[in-house]
């Protein structure tokens, strides 16, 4: 069974051969050939050599286009910086919507026009035409609040949601048409998965989540669907509170990071599959292989059969190679 067919089998609910294995790696699978992050996140061809290298390596069952949270504002015109060896920022003090009513002149990028979307579509391209028999390949678009945050600033738009919540509506409502549009080409490039990052709605709480957030995010999910993808939903930090909301949106596989407890996670998510939720620092990156292999058997036993092995969040780059490697073994070594 290749790893393609591992996952989406799991997906489907079919039989599978043992627990698919999909660990995050960025910064990690770009040391791995030795490259600059600006690259790994700007050029196509050194993201995909980065992911195909890893995922040989250490036997994953799948790669994806994840590089940073800049993809989309950087085409909507918004200021960011490059660093050779530390992530994407968005440059905060100049945000692009810093003034409100640019918002009504904001035009949504061309996803096929040249720029950082456009590069990620290729990306997904070269993925299918190299390895897209092997492994599942997962495209990527950064959630309502997530993105909105980009274009708004997230100081700024915490203030929103009390100041101007018709405001906060509108941003939310082009970002899902903008994100839809982005979603279209790259199922279209061969995308089996799409990934959804929105990491700044775990700084609400459950209420503005549920008036504000889950509706866009609800939103985006079945427009995914809709476009015949499949959903994964990655929210870094502390959910526990939203962890229903988090299950209503119907996506496939749903991340929890460390900070929101497996078996809390499947009391509210039934049916979803639940990956994760190692400590990547603590437990992956620090500590031994006997503890990562600990670790995530204690996430199997809560998760149940409905699981896929992986951190709560990207594998740090220095995480030392028999660290990720009892993680794989693992999953190369149990069923569901």
């Amino acid at each position: 069974m290749t790893g393609r067919e591992r996952i989406l089998n799991h997906l489907a609910g079919q039989p599978v051969d043992r627990l698919p294995a999909m660990p995050i790696t960025m910064m990690f699978a770009c040391e791995r050939i030795g490259a600059r992050y600006r690259d790994y996140c700007t050029d196509y061809r050194v993201l995909v050599e980065g992911q195909i290298r890893t995922a040989t390596e250490f036997g994953f069952d799948y790669v994806n286009t994840m590089s940073d949270p800049a993809r989309e504002a950087a085409d909507c015109g918004a200021r960011v910086e490059y660093f050779d060896h530390q992530p994407v920022a968005i440059v905060e003090d100049d945000a692009l919507l810093a003034d409100k009513t640019t918002l009504a002149r904001l035009k949504i990028p061309d996803p096929l026009g040249g720029g950082r979307m456009h590069n990620g579509i290729q990306a997904l391209a070269l993925f299918k035409e190299r390895v897209g028999r092997e492994l599942l390949v997962e495209g990527w678009v950064e959630g309502p609040i997530a993105e909105a945050a980009d274009l708004r600033g997230i100081n700024t738009l915490m203030l929103d949601f009390f100041d101007d919540p018709g405001f906060v509506r509108d941003l939310f409502a082009f970002v899902v048409e903008m994100e839809l549009c982005f979603v279209r080409e790259q199922i279209a490039a061969g995308a089996d998965l799409i990934g959804i990052g929105d990491a700044a709605a775990s700084l609400v709480g459950p209420q503005l989540y549920e008036e504000f957030v889950w509706p866009y995010e609800k939103q985006l999910v079945d427009g995914i669907h809709a476009l015949g993808g499949r959903t994964r939903l990655h929210i870094c930090g502390n959910t526990r509170k939203i962890l229903r909301g988090m299950g209503r949106l119907g996506c496939h596989v749903v991340d929890l990071d460390f900070l929101a407890p497996v078996d809390e996670g499947r009391a509210q998510m039934e049916t979803q599959i639940i990956l994760g939720n190692v400590d990547p620092v603590r437990v992956v990156r620090d500590g031994t292989p006997a503890q990562v292999t600990a670790a995530v058997a204690a996430c199997h036993r809560q998760a149940g059969s409905r699981f896929i092995v992986g951190a709560g969040c990207e594998v740090p780059r220095d995480t030392p190679d028999e660290n990720l490697r009892a993680m794989v073994e693992y999953a190369r070594t149990h069923q569901p």
